[in-house]
């Protein structure tokens, strides 16, 4: 449930974050927004020096070269590198030289704030852009620069925080961004469209430049016709470059492309193919990623998966080649490294990935060092822990001692740093607890606190949760309450402050949360959480939705959504014509379903029809056809019906009977194939359940059913 659910992002070059000038120059050739003067740059960021053999012609000793050669760690040093005459430097050789500057000195004074942030073990701040912006209204990159000025300078100022989007944004600052990013991506399409564009791209250059293209959205700036043109013309070198390709730029552009994908990146032939071109160089240099490589590919891996990548063999190949390097290496990965590769295995395996022995030893050998390292985790960390942990579980991941002691050894934190999460984290928080809970995890005074400490920020968050997040928050809620949680204020509170999103959003409910908040408001309701006067309105304003996306739901889908319906009419809700509308829009999926329901979803589905009826519903031919075609499965499913089931399906069918169900002879084989399991699991029904079973042989016996041994053996 996390859709965006975990944003995780491991990187190599440090946080990229940019700056926007406004620009008095006069304009160069060609596209882009704004034209500035031109300027002249040197060699790349402090990863590796990029192979060029471009001419670069000679000055004397200026102060934009003599900054390359300093050490920049201090404020003073800061002071330096935004002193006027150094833009005026640049601006002077870029005029001199005109066509036939290459940009190197510009590059040179990228590399020189980059250094000055590595020093600092930061980006630049608010204040420090700002300041540097002014300076930067001049600063422009043109058609002449060659590969490795342009490769340096958006990198190097990327990894600087030039372009991180601080908020409040500062229009002026966004401006010269904006002017900036324009005459490079103007310089990088133009290269790329030459005649020879790949003459003096190094395979680094491509790697660098992809990244932090990647790292710029993720921080924040517009994709722009622009942009997007830069990425698609970048990305055939990818292609063409594939066997030069060292480890690290292997994993900053995988990283890349999921990193694009996650910020709208469309999946275009060129953008497939570039993925697929890197797929099997993972398997073939498997030995020499170092671990932040081999997080930063399964994160990678998992982020495109998430987002529609096809999982081929290539792609299944390479996460299976990466997994038995992560369980070699377990001990050398930091806090964040950890998080990525255990929310990447939770998504990797809900998207399909099958749970094999290696996978399982991976997981195995990530859980520990979460408990080791628990007091260094950040909140994106622990909430991606605790979501990857609920997911995997949900998928069949046993709820091992060392599983139950990561979640124990994670709750604390989550009370502790309870302010700084994020509605994301918040939404994502409360889902993992609610779906551990839901598969057996014991409900400890640390959960209740840590349950406790996130809900007066979500009414305090409330207008910025998105409609995943406010469907998540609902059915954790109701989840938690149907597991025991006690209905606070506080809690009754949260579920007040969310119902009007659910209004607010409406238009961005994608099927599953349709389902999910209508299974939830039902729950909740028949809990007694909700008044009617309270749900009435959510209610309404999602059955529209179910009835135009009626073809789309998938079999639990409906069964939950039939289940629910039933549930708020006998919980007062009103059987307007959207409601009668909705029921009999589903009715006909039932019959067209039949044979992909699972015993617990053939009960409730008997069980919601028989509710309905017993509160007006017209037994319509597709309300009867329905019904028919779910009696079978029960008899072919009755090994299978939990206690709880038995109850409701003898229920259902007497009820349906005492409300004129004809005795047909399926509904008379589903009861005499109900009748053996009430007695074999009499010692596990609850109290209100043997009060249903009783009633509902005393119904059928009243409706002329067959005083039969069977039934004669369950009542006794």
């Amino acid at each position: 449930m996390d859709r965006r659910s975990a944003g995780i992002s491991g990187q190599y070059a440090r946080s990229g974050n940019g700056y926007n000038q406004p620009n008095g120059h006069t304009p160069s050739s060609g596209r882009g927004q704004y034209r500035h003067a031109k300027v002249r740059q040197r060699d790349s960021h402090p990863r590796s020096t990029l192979e060029c053999n471009e001419f670069h012609h000679s000055s004397g000793t200026r102060p934009s070269q003599y900054l390359i050669h300093r050490s920049v760690n201090s404020a003073q040093d800061f002071n330096v590198l935004i002193k006027p005459e150094i833009m005026d430097d640049l601006v002077s050789k870029s005029d001199r030289f005109g066509h036939r500057y290459d940009g190197r000195n510009h590059g040179q004074y990228a590399s020189s704030l980059k250094k000055y942030t590595s020093a600092a073990k930061r980006p630049l701040n608010r204040a420090e852009q700002s300041q540097l912006m002014r300076l930067l209204q001049n600063f422009a990159a043109t058609r002449s620069w060659n590969w490795r000025s342009l490769t340096t300078t958006l990198h190097s100022l990327t990894s600087a925080g030039v372009f991180t989007l601080h908020k409040p944004i500062d229009a002026r600052v966004k401006l010269t961004q904006a002017n900036l990013l324009s005459t490079l991506f103007d310089s990088i399409i133009f290269n790329c469209n030459q005649k020879h564009p790949a003459r003096d791209i190094a395979p680094q250059a491509v790697a660098n430049l992809l990244w932090a293209m990647a790292k710029l959205v993720n921080n924040g700036q517009e994709r722009t016709p622009e942009f997007n043109e830069a990425v698609a013309a970048l990305l055939p070198h990818v292609n063409a470059q594939k066997a030069h390709f060292k480890p690290q730029e292997i994993a900053n552009l995988l990283w890349a492309m999921a990193k694009l994908v996650d910020n709208k990146q469309e999946h275009t032939p060129e953008f497939n193919e570039a993925v697929a071109a890197l797929l099997p160089h993972v398997n073939a240099q498997k030995d020499q990623f170092i671990p932040q490589h081999i997080a930063n590919l399964l994160w990678a891996m998992a982020k495109l998966v998430d987002n529609k990548q096809e999982q081929t063999p290539e792609f299944n190949e390479a996460v299976a080649a990466l997994l038995p390097h992560v369980n070699a290496q377990k001990d050398q990965f930091i806090p964040q490294h950890i998080a990525n590769l255990l929310w990447a295995m939770a998504k990797l395996v809900d998207n399909g990935q099958e749970r094999t022995p290696e996978l399982k030893e991976t997981v195995a050998a990530l859980l520990p060092r979460v408990n080791a390292q628990k007091a260094q985790f950040k909140v994106q960390g622990i909430a991606n822990l605790l979501w990857a942990m609920a997911k995997l579980v949900d998928n069949g991941q046993k709820q091992t001692p060392e599983l139950n002691e990561t979640v124990a050894a994670l709750l604390p934190h989550v009370n502790a740093q309870n302010d700084q999460f994020s509605p994301q984290h918040i939404a994502n928080l409360l889902w993992a607890m609610a779906k551990l809970v839901d598969n057996g995890q014991e409900r400890t005074p640390e959960l209740n606190e840590a349950v406790a400490a996130l809900l007066p920020y979500v009414n305090a968050q409330k207008d910025q949760f998105t409609a995943q997040g406010i469907t998540n928050l609902l059915w954790a809620i109701a989840k938690l309450v149907d597991n025991g949680q006690k209905q606070t204020p506080a809690l009754k509170e949260t579920v007040a402050a969310l119902l009007p999103q659910v209004n607010a959003q409406k238009a961005h409910f994608k099927l599953q949360a349709i389902t999910n908040l209508l299974w939830a408001m039902a729950k909740l309701v028949d809990d007694g959480q909700l008044q009617t006067t309270e749900f009435q309105e959510p209610v309404v304003v999602l059955l529209p939705y179910v009835n135009a996306q009626k073809a789309n739901f998938n079999p639990q889908e409906i069964a939950n959504l039939l289940w629910a319906m039933a549930k708020l009419v006998d919980n007062g809700q009103e059987r307007t014509p959207g409601l009668k509308k909705t029921v009999a829009a589903l009715l006909p999926y039932v019959n067209a379903q039949k044979a992909n329901f699972n015993p617990q979803e053939i009960a409730n589905l008997l069980w919601a029809m028989a509710k309905l009826v017993d509160n007006g519903q017209v037994q319509t031919p597709e309300f009867n056809e329905a019904v028919a075609a779910l009696l079978p499965h029960v008899n072919a499913q009755k090994a299978n019906f939990k206690p709880q089931e038995i109850a409701n399906l003898l229920w259902a069918m007497a009820k349906l009977v005492d409300n004129g169900q004809d005795r047909t002879p399926e509904l008379k084989e589903a009861l005499v194939a109900l009748l053996p399991h009430v007695i074999a699991q009499k010692a596990n029904f609850k109290p209100q359940e043997i009060a249903n079973l009783l009633w509902a042989m005393a119904k059928l016996v009243d409706s002329r059913q067959e005083w039969s041994p069977a039934l004669k053996g369950a009542v006794a």
